[in-house]
């Protein structure tokens, strides 16, 4: 039976059919992941109009400021009589202003004349308060993510024909009553909501509230996804909307999961029997792919056998798989590791110092000076908390501290567990994999009867390199969507470096562009830098065209300018080493215009100039 036969069929799953190419999307984030239902619900959102009052500052005259300072002052505090006598001025034009100031909390009601803490907050910015003013909005709580939402457009109201979630999970008692809220939370909430109405650092106050109608109801389309990690052995349910992932609902459905409060039969008619099933088969699937690749490797080393004369030494033939035993081994990797030109890629399921010493550290300093990226991957279980010491923080640390020349990490170490595979790949060129912990001995040098394979085949380079490849590119992103959601500027950096390590720099570009992240754009330089030291980026890369296109959105106030020149200098200086012709087509009209905009270069300098830079 093929491999592909133990799964349900898709159409067998309980998947909404509109929901399909979504639950497509999410398997092809990751080969671990898989949808085993998807479903959509409808759930109602509640909506409370309301009125809020809003006062504003304008810059007090001559008269107010004179009046108010006076009072603050003055002791003991002046009547406007004697303030009219200390001005020479008719009273009544004292007390006509008094009785604005009052009108609008600046001074107290009674006489003499005093400030309120009110008054006396305005004027230390110069102002008095305006009358207040109203502004409608609509309070819309939603039950899911437990927040309320101001908004000066109304809910439409739309006919959705999906069961409703509410059916199934006690939502309502979620529902926070408007009514019962204080003016600080709505204050709270109307500054939540992105809304630019109550900022007290600029005077601007929203003073109270009152709800003007009832609270109306309003249908939601949400989607419920279940999905099983084969990596993590773990089952997960996610709310989204559209392709947002609604987190607060879909850990608050996680936790009543795990504690057997909702039932997936119930939800999407997903049986704990079809869970079972499709869990089994997900996990020997995985097991079964890597055994298959491993078995062509094993008949074409048979093939290499059988076609080659006894005078051949194997280990070097191009093109070949060849079979390694136990002295060669060490041999073989040191060689292969030594003739890397641009990338390194290593899964060893432990990591210890007995490989990892200082003539091995040396080695990857070494690598790193020439524009040799290395990623190492490591761990055997499925959960990271069931991982048994597969590398030291002393050792992870060792390895982090080989840099490029020009600061960056040039050894990206990181558990992603789930394999038993011991594989190298350098420079999609050479694959070596087999029995052998490349980075790890367990207490003896002796031979130990391991084998080891060496192969140049295009094809099953390529077929080794895309597995492993798509775990270390599903690590970056990971590590980049954690350090968006705590704007972690080292994490980015770790991010940036995987993906040019995988020759992903167009990636790391775009997503520091879609974000506006501009601030990592120096990172980014230096990590292209590496890339042309390696010659994996080519001088006449489109990807720096795309970079200086950037600048435009940079402003020449930004803290991090005197980076981004070093990194500008160093690029076009690394091209125009042996391509100055190229160098000088980058620096064009329109780039260099940036360039002085920024004060990356002065009026005096020019083009020439500037590539003749070394670092």
């Amino acid at each position: 039976m093929e491999v592909s036969l133990i799964f349900l069929a898709s159409s067998a799953k309980p998947i909404d059919d509109n929901l399909k190419n979504f639950g497509d999307e999410i398997e092809a984030q990751s080969p671990s992941l898989s949808v085993l239902a998807a479903r959509q619900f409808r759930y109602s959102l509640r909506q409370t109009p309301i009125e809020v009052n809003i006062k504003e500052p304008r810059q007090f005259n001559v008269l107010e400021e004179f009046i108010i300072r006076a009072a603050i002052e003055f002791q003991p505090s002046p009547t406007e009589e004697e303030l009219a006598s200390v001005l020479g001025l008719d009273s009544i034009f004292i007390k006509t202003t008094t009785a604005t100031l009052r009108s609008l909390q600046t001074l107290s009601a009674t006489s003499p004349i005093t400030v309120t803490s009110e008054g006396r907050s305005f004027y230390e910015k110069g102002s008095v308060p305006q009358p207040p003013y109203p502004v409608q909005l609509n309070a819309i709580t939603d039950p899911l993510s437990e927040k309320i939402i101001f908004q000066s457009e109304s809910l439409s109201e739309t006919v959705i024909n999906l069961p409703d979630l509410a059916d199934f999970i006690n939502i309502d008692n979620t529902i926070i009553d408007i009514s019962a809220l204080t003016l600080e939370e709505i204050q709270k909430n109307i500054q939540a909501s992105g809304l630019t109405l109550h900022l007290p650092e600029e005077g601007k106050i929203v003073t109270s509230y009152k709800i003007l109608n009832s609270t109306q109801k309003f249908w939601r389309k949400i989607s419920l996804f279940v999905i099983f990690d084969a990596i993590e052995d773990k089952l997960s349910i996610q709310i989204r909307n559209g392709k947002q992932i609604l987190e607060l609902a879909s850990n608050c459905l996680q936790m009543l999961h795990d504690e057997g409060k909702i039932s997936l039969q119930e939800l999407c008619k997903l049986s704990t029997k079809t869970i079972h099933f499709e869990r089994e088969a997900i996990l020997k699937q995985k097991n079964t792919d890597i055994e298959f690749r491993l078995e062509n490797i094993r008949q074409k080393v048979l093939q290499t056998a059988a076609s080659s004369s006894k005078t051949v030494d194997n280990s070097k033939v191009v093109g070949k798989a060849v079979q390694l035993r136990d002295g060669q081994i060490s041999q073989a990797f040191s060689e292969v590791l030594n003739s890397a030109k641009s990338q390194v890629m290593i899964y060893s399921p432990w990591v210890n110092q007995a490989v990892v010493n200082e003539k091995f550290l040396t080695l990857l300093q070494k690598l790193a000076n020439r524009g040799v990226w290395v990623l190492i991957g490591h761990g055997i279980a499925r959960r990271q908390e069931d991982e048994d010491q597969a590398i030291s923080p002393e050792i992870e640390k060792k390895l982090q501290s080989i840099k490029t020349p020009d600061g960056l990490p040039s050894v990206q170490v990181f558990l992603l567990g789930d394999s038993h595979v011991k594989e190298v790949i350098v420079d999609k060129e050479i694959y070596l994999c087999g029995s052998h912990n490349w980075l790890s001995y367990r207490g003896d040098y002796l031979p130990l009867g391991e084998s080891v394979y060496k192969v140049t085949i295009l094809d099953q380079v390529e077929e080794a390199y895309e597995f492993l490849a798509n775990r270390f590119q599903n690590h970056a992103q990971k590590l980049w969507q954690n350090s968006l959601e705590k704007r972690d500027f080292q994490l980015a950096i770790e991010s940036l470096c995987v993906w040019g390590a995988l020759g992903m720099e167009d990636i790391a570009l775009k997503e520091i562009e879609q974000n506006n992240w501009l601030e990592l754009l120096p990172v980014w330089l230096n990590v292209a830098l590496q890339g042309l030291r390696s010659k994996n980026i080519q001088a006449d890369s489109a990807i720096f065209k795309t970079a200086l296109l950037l600048l435009k959105q940079i402003s020449s106030e930004e803290a991090f300018i005197e980076q981004l020149e070093q990194g500008w200098r160093k690029i076009i200086s690394a091209i125009a080493i042996n391509n100055p012709k190229t160098a000088l087509n980058l620096l064009n009209d329109k780039a260099w215009a940036q360039f002085l905009r920024l004060n990356i270069v002065q009026q005096s300098d020019s083009p020439n100039d500037f590539i003749l830079y070394r670092t």
